[in-house]
């Protein structure tokens, strides 16, 4: 009689007021699909770039506006940052890892394509950290578009800087992770 154990129902929550509610779906699986997309666009541009350009060697494609431009970049996104790529390289696994945990509690879809840009763009350049010279966790990523004066960069670096300023807005339009829709305003204040 005392041997029993709780056994946990899969049926919705309910209440006596109300009838039930449903859990919020997750959103893990458009952050993920978000991420492949973006991080198979990364690797396969970098795979041409790298087969089709020589460095140093600017294609034109608006003029000298626009050129494909190789480079090997030890830096940040955008070429920023030069000199510090084992630190980069651990703080670019630390958001993938930190976006892997969130992933699991996230409910709002756009929350997931944000961060699946983030992650996708991420794990583009970590790819690169680790599997190209001049060693892992020392990599240089390969960057090959660039725009007038602005740096030098990859598919990834759009897509991570993107990826936080659609955080960003929708974080100050009261949009939160864990939930669909704004947030509601506090009636205490």
């Amino acid at each position: 009689m005392g041997t029993e154990k709780p056994t946990r129902s899969a049926e919705p929550v309910t209440t006596a007021d109300e009838g039930p509610t449903p859990r919020p779906p997750r959103r893990l699986r458009l952050l993920l699909a978000v991420a492949a997309v973006v991080l198979g666009l990364d690797i396969l541009t970098k795979v041409l770039a790298v087969k089709l350009l020589t460095p140093g060697q600017p294609v034109p494609i608006i003029d000298d506006t626009v050129t494909w431009t190789l480079v090997r970049n030890s830096g940040a996104a955008f070429s920023m940052a030069t000199g510090y790529t084992w630190l980069l390289t651990l703080i670019a696994t630390g958001v993938v890892l930190g976006i892997f945990w969130m992933g699991r509690r996230l409910v709002s879809p756009w929350w997931a394509i944000g961060l699946g840009m983030i992650l996708g763009g991420a794990t583009g350049n970590l790819v690169d950290r680790f599997f190209r010279s001049p060693g892992p966790l020392r990599g240089h990523v390969v960057d090959f578009l660039s725009i007038g004066w602005w740096p030098v960069f990859n598919v990834a670096d759009p897509s991570v800087v993107g990826g936080a300023i659609l955080l960003v807005a929708l974080s100050l339009f009261g949009f939160d992770f864990d939930s669909v829709g704004r947030r509601k305003a506090d009636p205490r204040s």
